[in-house]
């Protein structure tokens, strides 16, 4: 699994941040990518990176301030153009679909494929053999959601020698074995997969939140996450602005991953205040609260592989 940010900034593009967007590579897992937000430009974005807009299998729509969902109009006319044909599922609050719908209308844009639209209440949004998706409201000026991701657990691997020398015989037996399946030999005897298996390996947890001020349900889906994304529109110095506009600062997002006990925290949605010589302090306030703490530049990517985190920028 792999997060890539291609925007990263506040309200407003700026020369350095393009307004919201995060891409959930689950190539390996899946073959799709899961967009989360989608803000004013984000398709140029993508033409930077080696993302395939017909890949791109859900969208999660946080809120619908502009620079979340202005870039979704024309990313989802480009995902047309370029030969997408599978159903795309667009996740957010009341109000989405018909918005989508109206400017689709009004500009004469016709789709490829299908659109099935989740309209965003706090529980479940969305579960299938591989992975559950949890919503809650945050605490913005409008209605907003958080998103919780948590891979199911995976099936050890199988331990083929042993099975072999079990007289489990090369074939669909194995194949059995490995998913779970207890297995009977021709000779009556019941091989049992629990004995031929690692063990079963936990699932990863990605909670990504939207604009939201210091709140409990951000800690709830951020408890025990191996990556908390979080805004950081202001710093230790503005706190005093951030509550007004319902936004967080750099060190109460750090809380929040501190009192979650998630093991890594990066920061996005940054105000264009925060010029590039400024990047550094914001991080240092947020990492004397909880170190394991990173900020997302545009196109930054960070890796979750076997429970370890990398930064591949």
């Amino acid at each position: 699994m792999e997060l890539h940010f291609l925007g990263t900034g506040a309200g407003m593009p700026s020369k350095e941040r393009n307004t919201s967007a995060i891409a959930l590579k689950l190539l390996e897992e899946r073959g799709t990518i899961w967009l989360f937000d989608c803000g004013e430009a984000t398709q140029h974005q993508i033409l930077h990176t080696s993302i395939k807009p017909r890949k791109i299998e859900k969208i999660f729509i946080t809120h619908l301030h502009g620079d979340h969902v202005f870039g979704l109009p024309g990313l989802l006319s480009s995902r047309s153009f370029l030969g997408g044909e599978d159903t795309l599922t667009i996740y957010g609050p009341a109000g989405l679909k018909s918005w989508i719908e109206a400017t689709l209308a009004l500009t004469g844009t016709h789709l490829t494929y299908p659109i099935d639209y989740v309209e965003v209440t706090e529980g479940i949004v969305f579960e299938d053999e591989q992975l559950v998706v949890r919503a809650m409201p945050l605490a913005h000026v409008i209605t907003c959601y958080g998103y919780r991701i948590e891979q199911k657990p995976l099936l050890g691997e199988l331990l083929v020698e042993k099975a072999l020398a079990l007289g489990v015989p090369k074939g669909p037996l194995l194949g059995k074995l490995k998913q779970g399946h207890d297995v009977v030999l021709e000779t009556g005897e019941t091989i049992y997969s629990a004995n031929v298996t690692a063990p079963v390996k936990e699932g990863f947890v990605v909670t990504i939140l939207g604009d939201t001020k210091l709140c409990d349900n951000a800690i709830r889906l951020a408890e025990k996450a191996d990556i908390v994304v979080h805004e950081a529109t202001f710093d230790a110095e503005t706190a005093h602005l951030a509550a007004s506009y319902g936004h967080a600062t750099n060190v109460e997002a750090a809380t929040v991953a501190k009192e979650a006990h998630a093991k890594n925290l990066i920061l996005n949605h940054i105000s264009a205040r925060f010029l590039p010589n400024d990047i550094a302090k914001l991080l240092q306030q947020a990492r004397a609260v909880f170190p394991s703490t990173y900020i997302a530049n545009d196109y930054a990517q960070f890796e979750l592989r076997n429970k370890e985190f990398k930064h591949l920028e």
